[in-house]
């Protein structure tokens, strides 16, 4: 399973499906990503938390725990 992750910079995804459970999942979908969007991951910090990405048009900061969550392509 390939996760949001294990996706490098400069690359885009398509997101598969949402792991997790409860307010965290709810959360991730409030924020845009949902099955079948397309991410793009634009960078990462230095210590790899948070990454950066964008999503349906707009800027989003995932933490690391939260894009190992998201299965994509």
């Amino acid at each position: 399973m390939k996760t949001l992750r294990d996706v490098k910079v400069g690359e885009s995804t398509t997101v598969v499906k949402l792991h997790g459970e409860g307010a965290t999942k709810r959360r991730i979908m409030d924020m845009g990503v949902t099955k079948g969007v397309e991410v793009y991951v634009r960078k990462v910090a230095p210590l790899g938390d948070p990454i950066e990405v964008n999503v349906r048009g707009y800027e989003l900061s995932l933490r690391k725990a939260d894009a190992e969550m998201i299965e994509v392509l």
